[in-house]
């Protein structure tokens, strides 16, 4: 699923695991009685000039670190109120608050349920839809930090100046970290504007030394919430392989404005997977000396990164060499965290005998629940996790919006809707057309999954094994017991892999 950021670097300084904050889920006490809040907004002519339509956030915090706005915190989420808003001019005062409760979207609770005492608050306006990111999303607006407070005997609230705007990131290149940035192409032509494809491309301690060599290739693609500053390093990476077998390591861009596209072209987010192949992978192939070749291209991710790289393997088995996934999202849409999106009578929120649906454990200890975590995407916005799925799964809708495959209020499964997403279930992918994949696919398969996934990945990754057994496939599919999403990335497996794909690389290759 990846709901958190993963740092994939695959070298000996670094070790790839996943950092999560396993906290219990905690919602405010309810307050004693109902409160009245009055919150001031506008932004200046300084930060947008045009009237604005589109989300006005307020982020709440009780306590200090990160500036609320960089919320929410998936494990332990703090209140929020979002409001859509038209034609909000600049100068203009906007009012949220318990007088036009009817038009605010609130988490966890009604505003006026809430109990904001002693917190803070910062308010974040999405003038960049095109960035799945909200607080910290480049181009969008922000507030100062203030604190909620009553003021000459008004409700509590705060006045909010959004004067401050989300500089853009740039990637800050040097000797040993490239960006490899295209424009243009199959992706701007699908969406109708420019839309770059960006990669980190990390060099070997050899490349200046031995102008003459080529490198076989390790393309990394992060989980959710990922991009390609995942690679960032300025230092080579060090490498002690058999035969001084040495790589170019290439960190991949999936975060897109629906979340992560996972490298699957879909009706939605484009062209992706086939802008990879045909475009990305042959600008590298010219601008750097890697070998060329299927046999000396391998793959590797962690969570949405997992099925991205293993989704790439199958879907272009005679472009990559080897998949080493790990902990991948749903690979079986038959337990899609436990979830048969296939079943008549099916819910995302509840399952077969009522009982709440689980979205994250640790320890055997539920500490995220589908139906909340839901509840919260939806006032974010497009570019969330389970938004992700649907961008990627599911056909676009007449509104110019992926079509929904559960209803947000009950929680019912369009099993009808759910039929498109046949065609991205990796486990009847090969099944269906293993007579065709089977050969190409020989000794690229590696899936490693934690028998106690986090976010309860592993059923469906026990069905592919399965699946790969009775189609008498040399595919590994291994899980380790007591791992979880995080912790089933030890040093030990990080290496193994990186030898499994040095010894790949040499039954096809010699070291140059």
């Amino acid at each position: 699923m990846g709901l958190m950021r993963i740092s994939s670097l695959f070298t000996d300084a670094s070790r790839w695991l996943v950092a999560a904050a396993l906290v219990t889920f905690c919602l405010s006490g309810e307050p004693a009685t109902a409160a009245d809040y009055a919150f001031e907004l506008s932004f200046p002519a300084t930060a947008r000039a045009e009237p604005f339509t589109g989300r006005v956030y307020l982020f709440f915090q009780k306590g200090k670190g990160q500036e609320p706005r960089l919320g929410p915190n998936w494990f332990n989420p703090e209140p929020m109120v979002a409001i859509d808003v038209k034609d909000w001019k600049p100068g203009e005062t906007l009012e949220i608050g318990t007088a036009n409760s009817n038009r605010l979207i609130v988490f966890p609770k009604a505003l006026a349920d809430l109990d904001l005492k002693d917190q803070t608050v910062q308010a974040v306006a999405r003038f960049n839809p095109l960035n799945r990111k909200v607080g910290d999303g480049p181009g969008n607006a922000h507030s100062s930090v203030a604190k909620v407070e009553g003021v000459d005997g008004k409700p509590a609230g705060a006045r909010l100046v959004l004067d401050q705007i989300v500089p853009e990131r740039v990637f800050p290149e040097n000797k040993w970290c490239k960006l490899l940035e295209i424009h243009g192409g199959r992706l701007t032509e699908f969406h109708g504007r420019d839309v770059p494809q960006r990669a980190c491309v990390l060099l070997p301690a050899s490349y200046y030394t031995q102008p003459d060599r080529r490198y076989p290739t390790i393309f990394v693609v992060s989980g959710f919430g990922g991009d390609h500053f995942a690679g960032l390093q300025t230092e080579p990476v060090k490498e002690d392989n058999p035969a001084g077998v040495e790589f170019i390591r290439v960190f991949l861009d999936a975060d897109c404005p629906l979340g992560h596209h996972v490298f699957a072209d879909s009706a939605n987010n484009g062209p992706v997977g086939g802008a990879l192949v045909g475009e990305l992978i042959p600008t590298l192939d010219k601008k750097f000396r890697t070998i060329a070749a299927p046999t000396a291209r391998f793959l590797t991710g962690h969570s949405s990164g997992g099925w991205s790289t293993l989704w790439l393997q199958v879907a272009y088995p005679e472009t990559f060499g080897g998949c080493w996934s790990t902990a991948p999202d749903p690979v079986d849409f038959h337990d899609f965290q436990r979830i048969d999106m296939y079943r008549v009578g099916e819910n995302m929120y509840r399952d077969p005998k009522g009982e709440r649906r689980p979205l994250a454990r640790s320890q055997g200890r539920v500490f995220l629940w589908y139906d909340d975590f839901d509840r919260m995407e939806e006032l974010v916005g497009p570019g969330g996790q389970l938004h992700s799925f649907e961008a990627v799964f599911s056909p676009r809708g007449k509104d110019g919006t992926p079509v929904r495959m559960w209803n947000r209020e009950t929680g019912v499964v369009d099993v009808e809707a759910a039929k498109a997403w046949e065609k991205y279930d990796i486990r009847l992918i090969l099944e269906s057309r293993w007579n065709e994949l089977g050969p190409k696919l020989a000794g690229k398969l590696h899936v490693f999954m934690g028998e106690e996934d986090t976010f309860y990945l592993e059923g469906a990754t026990k069905r592919l094994k399965e699946s790969l057994l009775k189609l008498n496939s040399d595919a590994v599919v291994e899980l380790f017991p007591g791992k979880d999403h995080g912790s089933l990335m030890t040093r030990e497996l990080v290496t193994r892999i990186r030898a499994e794909m040095v010894q790949s690389f040499l039954k096809h290759h010699k070291v140059q």
